[in-house]
């Protein structure tokens, strides 16, 4: 992964890369258990991404994207429908698809593929440009809406159900977590 702009010395870039980091080693652990035919193992696993996954893309969508959407657009759209997609692959794990559709795991490991290049998107192009777009003011917000994501989101590896979730505004310097859609049961 990049280490050449520095972004990474930013604590909101560092937290952001370390959990890409952990999806990347849990990509690997779905693929030894896919090919040993190791469901229940796939699907833990998944559990264990969309965990890592809920804080993760709120934290990229309340917080840094909306900052580098105007300098970005049709970047910053394309890594949402990608979050889209992922998330929907994902929560087969927990709705049952995973052990009613012979085909979701075959389709799991292609959208793994697709989590894996997007996660080079984030790091080699968003975050090096977040570095010299966002202000302070941005990168305080950034801050804030991990705060409140760390706080609210739901852990499905601790046995709750993992939601999308977004900030809604209660005033000028205030946001709310508000539960959208379930990711795993």
């Amino acid at each position: 992964m990049c280490e050449y702009c520095g972004c990474q010395s930013l604590a909101s870039i560092a937290k952001l890369t370390e959990e890409h980091d952990h999806v990347v080693n849990l990509i690997g652990e779905i693929r030894t258990a896919y090919r040993r035919g190791d469901a229940a193992a796939i699907i833990g696993l998944c559990t264990r991404i969309s965990a890592v996954l809920v804080p993760h893309t709120v934290v990229e969508e309340q917080g840094l994207f909306p900052a580098m959407a105007a300098d970005f657009p049709e970047k910053i759209a394309i890594l949402e429908a990608e979050h889209r997609q992922i998330e929907s692959v994902l929560a087969g794990a927990g709705d049952g698809t995973a052990r009613a559709d012979p085909n979701w795991s075959a389709r799991l490991i292609e959208t793994l593929a697709v989590l894996r290049e997007h996660i080079f998107k984030e790091q080699d192009g968003v975050f090096p440009a977040a570095l010299s777009t966002l202000s302070t003011a941005e990168w305080e917000h950034l801050d804030q809406v991990r705060d409140t994501a760390e706080r609210t989101c739901r852990r499905p590896d601790l046995g709750h159900e993992a939601r999308i979730v977004r900030l809604e505004p209660v005033g000028a310097d205030r946001a709310v977590i508000s539960a959208e859609r379930p990711i795993v049961a």
